[in-house]
């Protein structure tokens, strides 16, 4: 029989203590490897996974949805990261700049109300992701959890010529926590279609959806540099991979 832990409480109005909303499907595997920029490989299961979250960030709370495709690197498992749409104008510049983490503005409303969870994520005048949810059972953690993301780094050469001031490169974000606390939920996922961030299209629903609330423990949280990519390889995903620009393989502009 698994222990039964206390859910968290917080003061009304505190924002450090809010849960994540993780959500998981699969999806067809070719459809994650055409997003994988070379050098970045699919994982054995081809995993979607959004997350949902309201964190202080810059003192101030921060409104965001993670999207994600499990995949390796040097044969690593994590995953990588297309978007980070968040609600605060001031994270974006410096996280894409030092880390080549993803963030792009978006609007989000995430709230819970008794034992009802909603969200709503709006980007360019669509809404391409909507949950409801009820709560569940509680389903703790046997193993404390261990996250891996993979972003990428570069920037391009100035004046528009093909090339890089700094050629791209992997980065690696790794996340400890304790078990936390998490709950089940009964959930639907709803993708809607959206030129700007093409969930629905381009990573469809392939299998059962499943839902939970999840109250972190926060141990470690570790960004670093990893190798070169090839450059030649990944010119053609330099102006839609990361943040909003997805797809990588439609391929940017070519210049003479």
């Amino acid at each position: 029989m698994s222990e039964t832990h206390i859910q968290p409480t917080s003061i009304p109005g505190e924002i450090a203590q809010w849960p994540m909303l993780k959500i998981r499907y699969q999806t067809d595997s070719d459809a994650v490897a055409k997003l994988l920029p070379p050098g970045i490989e699919p994982d054995d299961n081809p995993n979607v996974n959004i997350t949902i979250y309201n964190l202080p960030v810059l003192e101030e709370p921060e409104y965001g949805v993670i999207v994600t495709v499990d995949a390796k690197y040097n044969g690593q498992s994590g995953q990588y990261a297309l978007g980070y749409g968040i609600d605060q104008e001031g994270a974006i510049n410096i996280s894409v700049q030092m880390n080549g983490q993803p963030k792009y503005l978006c609007n989000i409303e995430y709230y819970r109300h008794g034992d009802k969870v909603t969200a709503r994520c709006h980007h360019q005048g669509h809404t391409f992701i909507s949950f409801t949810g009820t709560i569940g059972e509680e389903d703790p953690y046997t193993v404390a959890p261990d996250r891996v993301e993979w972003w990428t780094k570069y920037s391009r050469v100035v004046g528009g010529a093909k090339g890089y001031d700094y050629p791209p490169h992997v980065v690696k974000a790794h996340g400890k926590y304790g078990p936390g606390y998490r709950v089940m939920l009964d959930g639907k996922l709803t993708l809607t279609e959206s030129p700007w961030d093409p969930i629905a299209t381009l990573l469809p629903i392939k299998s059962d959806v499943t839902s939970h609330l999840w109250w972190p423990e926060y141990k470690s949280w570790e960004v670093t540099k990893q190798g070169p990519l090839d450059p030649e390889a990944f010119w053609d995903y330099v102006d839609t991979i990361g943040g909003s620009r997805w797809p990588g393989h439609h391929g940017a502009p070519k210049y003479d």
